[in-house]
């Protein structure tokens, strides 16, 4: 039993580093967790702890590892519901420079040039070379732009 608890407990160790590097958003670390409780029960038990040292030992690592994974499970919960950082998703909301060009239309936005097309509500009022532009949507590599309000041009 003894031997069984020590495998549990390094066990534990093992799927929780494994869960730093997989991410499987708290399934491996719950399986650690319940690996940690079994092996100190275990451990305990076989030093022939008294039953009630061993509960209350059992209930306190439960409520630690349950602690941990709601705070795991919280974090994960607020990334998913953060906006990209990174790539053509991340360009939405950003302020430009619009710069025609013939018939294209290109706006100058996070230091590079890029197809724009006016969106639909600005239909109604042509852009001039040289106007301040918001990006609305990103399609493959045409921004969708509209004219930036007073309110967005202030950093």
């Amino acid at each position: 039993m003894l031997t069984l608890g020590l495998v549990l407990v390094v066990m534990a160790l093992g799927l929780a580093l494994a869960e730093a590097h997989i991410s499987t958003g708290g399934l491996i670390a719950t399986g650690a967790g319940i690996a940690l409780i079994a092996g100190a029960v275990m451990l305990l038990a076989s030093a022939g702890v008294g039953a009630i040292a061993i509960v209350a030992v059992a209930a306190a690592l439960s409520a630690a590892v349950g602690a941990g994974l709601l705070a795991f499970s919280r974090s994960v919960r607020a990334l998913g519901r953060s906006r990209p950082r990174s790539g053509a998703e991340a360009m939405v909301g950003h302020v430009g420079v619009l710069r025609l060009n013939g018939p294209a239309a290109k706006v100058f936005v996070d230091g590079g040039l890029w197809r724009a097309q006016a969106s639909p509500l600005e239909e109604g009022r042509a852009l001039q070379d040289g106007d301040r532009v918001v990006v609305e949507r990103v399609n493959g590599l045409t921004l969708s732009v509209r004219r930036a309000e007073g309110w967005e041009l202030n950093p």
